[in-house]
């Protein structure tokens, strides 16, 4: 199967996560799209990250609302910080019958060049890059690199969730139903 790797933190999973996720389980470029929690971006040093089991929790209620979509937690058996390289080859070790490819948001790939081994991440794997409303992408692109064009698109945050969460504001349209429902759950214990 033709796998697209969604990593991310997902803190927490929003709207925009999952449709982007059922988007392209749904476009065919890949048979399924497995939405990676990260238990720690090496790009990012953010101190406020929700527990990696309750972010699971939220992404594996998402994957079960969108067919072709799959919550994994491969990363949380691996070494820290989460390198996609890394991770990429120790799936195709783990599941030598799949082709892997990664899938991030167009503001990804303006930082591309900074991840490690970016260059070997698009000869050996492959990116797609979904093009968001903020941030446009133009070719050409490297052979490997896809931009999906033309599909549904949301401005959205999971920044922007945490903070409307730190002032106590309604975040009820911003996260799928099941999302809210669990936090709202867990805000009550």
């Amino acid at each position: 199967m033709r796998i697209a790797i969604f990593g991310g933190s997902f803190n927490p999973v929003h709207t925009g996560h999952a449709l982007m996720a059922s988007e392209v389980a749904k476009s065919g470029i890949a048979d399924e799209v497995w939405m990676m929690v990260s238990p720690q971006n090496p790009l990012k040093s953010d101190s406020s990250l929700m527990p990696e089991g309750d972010r699971l929790k939220l992404v594996k209620l998402v994957a079960e609302e969108c067919e072709g979509v799959r919550a994994s937690d491969f990363e949380f058996g691996l070494p820290r910080p989460s390198y996609t390289y890394n991770t990429l080859c120790r799936l195709r070790e783990h599941y030598p019958e799949h082709d892997f490819k990664i899938l991030i948001g167009s503001d990804n790939w303006h930082l591309f060049d900074r991840w490690r081994d970016s260059e070997r991440i698009i000869s050996e794997f492959g990116v797609i890059i979904y093009q968001r409303p903020d941030d446009k992408v133009e070719g050409p692109f490297p052979e490997g690199v896809t931009l999906l064009e033309n599909l549904p698109m949301m401005l959205i945050s999971s920044t922007y969730i945490r903070e409307q969460m730190d002032q106590g504001k309604d975040i009820r349209f911003l996260v799928p139903d099941v999302v809210y429902k669990e936090l709202q759950r867990c805000s009550e214990v």
